[in-house]
């Protein structure tokens, strides 16, 4: 596919996603019907339609309309492309542009937050608000953990360099790998099938780093999911006794695996029961951390589902409470930068539940650590 073309079917992808369907089911729908599109044709049109719903009301403005035409418009004119050539109407390409739209010029661009949300991401981010913000508009780094209980960090980047994956450790965390060559490769790698090291963000990576483990104790991942807390536990305190639990059975359906081939062992609890020297609770959230990552979660997200959320928060912590072992631990997790999922939320819970203290807490932003983020620990008297 040719440039233009590219562009093209990026304009019919993102009608798609702003009429309300979201955009990994988009994507899966071009790609369904377009059986002549490679792999880096499939690669370019997801490039281009996230980086659209990052900056979509900046692109917006700057194209003069909320379409996929106008953000692709607006895409072009940021990136300094040349419009004649793309908005040709020859061969596959978008249709030329029209005088209004030849005429259209931008005045101030927006922040690409919600307006509705603006007054909460101010209040949580005080005078870093703009600054993660603008962050959150660009793409999100690709990082690996690397699993010591099989290798250490040089090897690890020695293997992956061996199949021409580029890697430089954090200097906040050896053991976390940035990606900086062939990231769509690193699945497909020896050193990721044979469990030398895992996809993860960098800031998990740290909140996982900071929990109070010690050998042979009991660990609850409640909110498991695919299970990545859980073998980053594990790959730091290997003989911890693993459970695993979500309140969708099938997230977990790949976990057995990857514990395999992790050299871990895990046991996947439908309803966990007795106590557990730590509980590790990484709850359901609006995401706004991640929105780099997802970024028509963004403008999904309102006011009533937030709230919906935050209830949901609370009955998780109430649920899991008792789950904490006396003189344990319990880790409360967001991938939200927003007061009301996180610092709010554990005030709340302190005050309704006598008996515990919370030790630390902690927020990352993509501008010290990946992926927005945020860890509470607290303790159980």
């Amino acid at each position: 596919m040719t440039p233009a073309a590219r562009i093209a079917a990026a304009i019919g992808v993102l009608d798609e996603i702003l009429t309300g369907s979201p955009a990994e089911q988009a994507l899966l729908r071009w790609s369904r019907a377009s059986r002549f599109a490679g792999s880096g044709d499939r690669a370019a049109l997801r490039d281009l339609v996230f980086g659209a719903l990052r900056r979509r009301d900046s692109y917006a403005a700057l194209g003069g309309a909320l379409t996929g035409r106008g953000l692709m418009i607006g895409h072009a004119r940021a990136e300094d492309l040349p419009l004649d050539d793309i908005f040709s109407g020859q061969g596959h390409g978008p249709a030329p542009l029209t005088p209004a739209e030849t005429a259209h010029r931008a005045s101030d661009l927006p922040d690409d937050l919600p307006d509705w949300l603006r007054p909460d991401w101010q209040a949580a981010l005080g005078p870093l608000a703009a600054e993660v913000a603008a962050a959150m508009t660009d793409r999100a780094p690709v990082w690996l953990r690397v699993n010591l209980a099989r290798t250490d960090p040089p090897a690890a980047i020695a293997a992956l360099a061996a199949e021409g994956i580029g890697t430089e450790p954090s200097e906040l965390l050896p053991s976390a790998l940035r990606v900086t060559a062939n990231e769509r490769t690193v699945a497909r790698s020896a050193a990721y099938r044979d469990g030398l090291v895992e996809l993860q963000d960098l800031s998990p990576q740290l909140a996982c780093a900071r929990l109070p483990l010690s050998p042979r104790m009991s660990v609850l991942d409640f909110c498991a999911g695919g299970g990545g807390k859980t073998l980053a536990i594990g790959a730091r305190q290997p003989d911890a006794r693993l459970t695993a639990h979500d309140a969708s059975v099938a997230r977990m359906a790949d976990l057995p695996a990857r514990a395999a081939r992790a050299g871990l062992r895990v046991t996947v609890a439908d309803r966990p029961k007795g106590s557990f020297d730590l509980v590790v609770a990484d709850v359901p959230c609006s995401g706004s951390g991640t929105w780099r990552r997802t970024p028509d979660a963004k403008w999904r997200l309102d006011r009533r589902r937030l709230d919906d959320l935050v209830a949901l928060q609370a009955q998780i912590l109430d649920r899991v409470a008792p789950l904490v072992a006396q003189g344990g631990w319990l880790a409360y997790m967001t991938c939200s930068v927003l007061t009301a999922e996180n610092g709010r939320q554990v005030s709340d819970f302190l005050a309704r539940r006598q008996g515990f203290r919370l030790v630390e807490d902690r927020l990352w932003t993509p501008l010290s650590g990946g992926d927005g983020f945020f860890l509470a620990i607290l303790g159980r008297e």
